[in-house]
Parts: C-alpha cells; sequence; structure tokens
C-alpha cells in the first residue's frame, strides 16, 4: 500500500465533513463525466446501436477534491487510447451490458484507476445509444509500502519507488526494496500489460538479496513472464511462457530470532538451510462458452530445486539427517508435461463497503473449479518420475447484500522412483461470510482449515501476531496444520471531505497444531484509513487481547499493516501444486 502524502491525511481532517452517501465518491465521477461531454444517460440501451464511445478522463486530484491541483503537474494522466484499448464494444454493433461491465472489470485490472465507471447514453437517434467510460486516475508516482509489524518488531518492510503509469501508459517500472529479519534485497521490476499496444503482457523483476548480518550477498531472485490472457469472455486462447529463479539462504523465524528446532538427541537445530530453484513453463490454453466458461490447456515445463543445511552450519551427521528427514524441503529435478481445465461461471457482481471503502469491487460468483494434472518421465537425470494432480474449487452467491464464499483445495502425488508410494498429501477450506449492511457497517466472517499431511516442502504454519491471531505473541504457535477463525464489525466509514475513516471490532480464535488443536481466543479493535485518491487498499491498525493464553506487553499488541486481515489465507487454496 502507499500513502505518499500524509501530510493530506491531516488536511482532510481539518476540512468540512460531508454527508454523501455510500457510494457518492463514484456518483460524483459518474456526474463529472456526464456534464463534461453533454451526455444524458440511456435508461434502455440493450440491443441498441451503439454509435459511438465516449472517454472521460478525470486527474488524480479534481476539481471537488480537497487537495492541490498542482499535484496533477507531477503525475501523467492516463492516455485515451490506454482506456479505449479496453473497451470490448464495437460501433455499429448492438449494445451489450455484459460487456460494459467487462469493459469497467477490465479497466480496474489495470491497477491504475482509483474508480471506473461506464454509463450508456443517449445517441443521436431513438434507436442508438453511446456509450460514455468514466476513469479517475490513482496517484501513481509513489513511494509504496507494505509492511507487517507487531509492536516494536517489524517483520517485513517492502519499499518501492514506483511509477505506476509511466507516460500515462500504463506500464510499471520500478526499484524495490524488501527488508526482512535476517536479509534485505534490491531490484528492479518492469510491467507492460499492453505490449506495443497489443494484448500481451510482459513481466520482468530480478534482484539481489544482502545478508542484514554479514552484509554480503547471499543469493538473487527474478522472472521474466510474457502472456496473452484470456483478456475478455469472448477470447478463445491463451499463452503463457515464464522462467524464473530464487538462491537465497532461508530462515524461518520466531519472533524476531531465528527458530531452533528441538533436536531430540542433543542441541537445537536452527531453521536454516539454502534454497536453489529454477522453474520454466509454457502453457496453452482453449476457452470456450460465455455464461458458462470452459478452459483447457496443455503445456511443458522443468524445475530444478535444491535445498540443503549450510555447508558451515554446526550440525553433526545425526543432527543433519533429523533435519533432512523433518523439515528441509524436498530437492527434486524434474521436467514435466501438464494438462489444466477450468469450469466457472463467468457472472460479476459488483460490491461496495466489503475490502475497501465505497470503491467498486468486482466478485466473481457461482462455480469456479479448477484441475492440474502433472506427469513426470524419468527422461532427465537424475530427474523424478512420479504424476501428480491438484484440484481447487470454489463457490460463491450473493443474496441481496449478503456474500457467501466457500473454497477448498487438496493435492495428491504417487511416485514410481525410489521413493515410491502416495505423497503430497495435503487439503485446505475456507468459508467465507459478508453480511448485509448491519447499522451502516458490515459483519465478515471467516473460518480457515489448513492440513499438511505430508507436503513436499515441510511447510509447518506459525500462528499469532499479524498473521491471524491479534493479540498473541508473534508467531506463538507453531504445527503443520491450521485452523482459524476471524470475525469482524467494519463499520461505514466516516467520510470526512474524501478522507474515509472507520472503525473494526474483532474476535479471532486460531491453533496451529500436529494431531489435534488447542484453540486461542483472542478480542480487540482496530482503525481503517483510506484516500482513494492516493491508494485503493485500506491502511489498518488493530490491538488485540489474548483471553485464554500467554499476553505480550501492551505495546507488542498493536499490529499495523495494510489491507484486511483475512487476506491472510494459503496460496494453497488458489494453486494446489507447487
Amino acid at each position: 500500500m502507499s500513502f505518499p502524502w500524509l501530510g493530506l491525511l491531516v488536511a482532510s481532517l481539518s476540512s468540512t465533513p460531508q454527508e454523501p452517501a455510500q457510494e457518492s465518491y463514484e456518483d460524483v465521477l459518474v456526474q463529472w463525466g456526464l456534464e463534461s461531454q453533454g451526455l444524458t444517460r440511456e435508461a434502455q440501451p440493450e440491443g441498441k446501436t451503439l454509435e459511438q464511445v465516449w472517454v472521460a478522463r478525470e486527474d488524480v486530484v479534481a476539481k471537488s477534491d480537497p487537495y492541490p491541483n498542482f499535484l496533477n503537474l507531477a503525475h501523467a494522466r492516463t492516455r485515451e487510447e490506454v482506456v479505449r484499448r479496453e473497451v470490448l464494444l464495437t460501433p455499429g454493433q448492438p449494445y451489450q451490458t455484459v460487456l460494459a461491465e467487462e469493459t469497467a472489470r477490465n479497466l480496474r485490472r489495470l491497477g491504475i484507476f482509483s474508480a471506473v465507471r461506464v454509463a450508456p447514453v443517449r445517441g443521436t437517434r431513438p434507436d442508438t445509444v453511446s456509450l460514455l467510460v468514466i476513469t479517475k486516475d490513482v496517484w501513481s508516482l509513489r513511494l509504496n509500502n507494505d509492511f507487517s509489524a507487531v509492536g516494536s518488531l517489524l517483520q517485513y518492510l517492502r519499499l518501492q519507488v514506483t511509477e505506476d503509469n509511466f507516460l500515462g501508459l500504463a506500464k510499471k517500472v520500478a526499484l524495490d526494496y524488501i527488508l526482512n529479519l535476517d536479509t534485505w534485497s534490491v531490484g528492479q521490476s518492469y510491467v507492460d500489460k499492453q505490449v506495443l499496444g497489443s494484448r500481451w503482457t510482459l513481466t520482468e523483476s530480478a534482484a539481489v538479496i544482502i545478508g542484514r548480518e554479514s552484509g554480503r550477498a547471499e543469493g538473487s531472485r527474478g522472472g521474466v513472464t510474457l502472456s496473452r490472457p484470456l483478456y475478455s469472455l469472448s477470447t478463445p486462447w491463451s499463452l503463457t511462457a515464464q522462467v524464473a529463479w530464487n538462491v537465497e539462504t532461508s530462515r524461518t523465524f520466531r519472533g524476531a530470532d531465528v527458530w531452533r528446532l528441538p533436536y531430540p538427541d542433543g542441541e537445537p537445530v536452527p531453521y536454516v538451510f539454502n534454497t536453489r530453484e529454477m522453474t520454466g513453463s509454457v502453457l496453452y490454453v482453449r476457452a470456450w462458452g460465455e455464461e458458462s466458461r470452459w478452459e483447457l490447456g496443455g503445456g511443458v515445463g522443468a524445475y530444478r530445486k535444491a535445498y540443503a543445511p549450510p555447508v558451515a552450519a554446526p550440525l553433526d551427521a545425526g543432527q543433519r539427517a533429523w533435519f533432512e528427514r523433518h523439515y528441509l524441503p524436498r530437492s527434486e529435478d524434474a521436467g514435466y508435461t501438464t494438462a489444466t481445465l477450468r469450469a466457472w461461471s463467468a457472472r460479476y457482481e459488483v460490491l461496495r463497503d466489503v475490502e475497501t471503502y465505497s470503491l467498486s469491487e468486482d466478485f466473481q460468483v457461482g462455480h469456479s473449479v479448477s484441475l492440474t494434472l502433472r506427469y513426470a518421465p524419468p527422461a532427465i537425470p537424475s530427474g523424478a518420475h512420479f504424476t501428480e494432480g491438484g484440484l481447487s474449487a470454489r463457490y460463491r452467491v450473493r443474496v441481496g447484500d449478503a456474500l457467501t464464499t466457500v473454497a477448498a483445495a487438496a493435492s495428491l502425488r504417487r511416485q514410481f522412483d525410489d521413493r515410491a508410494g502416495w505423497t503430497h498429501r495435503r487439503w485446505a477450506a475456507e468459508l467465507h461470510q459478508v453480511s448485509p449492511r448491519v447499522l451502516g457497517g458490515r459483519f465478515v466472517a471467516r473460518g480457515l482449515v489448513d492440513v499438511n499431511i505430508d507436503d513436499l516442502v515441510e511447510r509447518v504454519v506459525l500462528l499469532g501476531g499479524g498473521n491471524g491471531l491479534r493479540g498473541a505473541k508473534v508467531d506463538a504457535y507453531a504445527g503443520r496444520r491450521l485452523l482459524l477463525v476471524n470475525v469482524e464489525y467494519r463499520t461505514a466509514p466516516l467520510i470526512i471531505r474524501t478522507l474515509h475513516l472507520g472503525g473494526v471490532l474483532f474476535y479471532d480464535a486460531g491453533s496451529a497444531f500436529e494431531r489435534k488443536p488447542s484453540m486461542v481466543h483472542s478480542v480487540g479493535l482496530g482503525v481503517r484509513v483510506l484516500v482513494p485518491q492516493f491508494n485503493i487498499i485500506p491502511f489498518r491498525l488493530d490491538f488485540g487481547y489474548v483471553l485464554d493464553d500467554d499476553r505480550p506487553a501492551a505495546g507488542s499488541r498493536f499490529l499495523v499493516g495494510g489491507g484486511q486481515i483475512t487476506d491472510f489465507r494459503p496460496a494453497f487454496l488458489e494453486t494446489p501444486l507447487r
């Protein structure tokens, strides 16, 4: 997230409050767009001939905003051709509401606008209609930041000097600095979602990793991806090619110190190992259907993954063997073929005040099921021989102003080499409920279970602090399985000019465990802040109190970060195969 002009918060707080409706921030934008072009809304546009497409582009700071307009001089407003390139309706063809809504979703996905709305407007004849696309830029030249802090312990900090909308062309260039407890890294990245004005996307990044204690380079990471995505519901195919690498010393921390694993026959073993990973793949996908979509893909890939305790680590033979057997991820080389199948409902709902304040949020509703199969033949020297599958499924339904989401994922592998047998057995499930508005705000509840039986990476979950159990000691609980419940009441925002300020009351319950969960419960309150001209992700400040276990000092119960606590969820739910 980013707060490049913190002083503007103070200016906003001192401004005169407004009393608009919850969606007024975008409604004001729509009214501005209609007036600026001299247009009138069309109440019944469906099926009429599309006459033309109008584009109204608003700067970061509009005349109605409480900030000085000279700030716009340091921002290149998105060019009109960038907006028009995402429009899926063609003049001369019948107007279709579904294509207009999909155009708005695609523009929001670019990540360069604080708000996007589309509106059908009257044409020059009764049987014609035009489309008005209204955008408002978000501040793009900024010092982005993402961080997690519990009390005085800064667990993670990312600072990114970036231009998210270089020259108004929707291209991102950035210098990146990441600070972890053990390392810091500096690198660069480039993202072009419209390569040479086409539908191809290029993403590239590279960084060097420096040890904080040694001051020496410990490794590097990076990658390049070139893809032609399924940019609309009528796109018949996509192609993605990618290569990536990661070379580093991996350390697992509990609190401020490296976790020392309880070796049963001697001194504890530091949870430290060397990581060497290289991957590459090509995937082609063919798509069919409109309301009910089917996507069938096939491709090839290869990877080399090597993990080992550091050579200089003071481990004897017994400690090394125990560490490798119980905690070290599995080293493996493989070349594989893959097949993917996805079936999903191409229906979307737009809600507000769910993850952000007042801004439109797109939610795919109905079913979404993805199946991935891989087969790795023993075709390369020392290559693994296996077949594996991963399944992820989600169903989401909107009833009135409430939203219910159920998600699950599972993976399984069969080895045919010297490690023959079943492995990589893991499953996870999540229930996420957003209530209708209650006293202007919403209740949001989430239940998550993640069961690792024999994951290939020997994953251990840490729980406590900013990762789901607020108010507890940092990383106080550890295990290969996780049970987590979060319940929040998020108030409606107090809108002071364009500053959105809201409160949160919460209850958390969680356990990281091996066999049987032992739940720990906490309660607390928090604050959420959003300034939509400069960021679309709310700032979060929480204070938690543990009800039935050890409590850290009061200062260590404060948690600061970006986004909502429900953002903490395993990536396994979306991609069950690593």
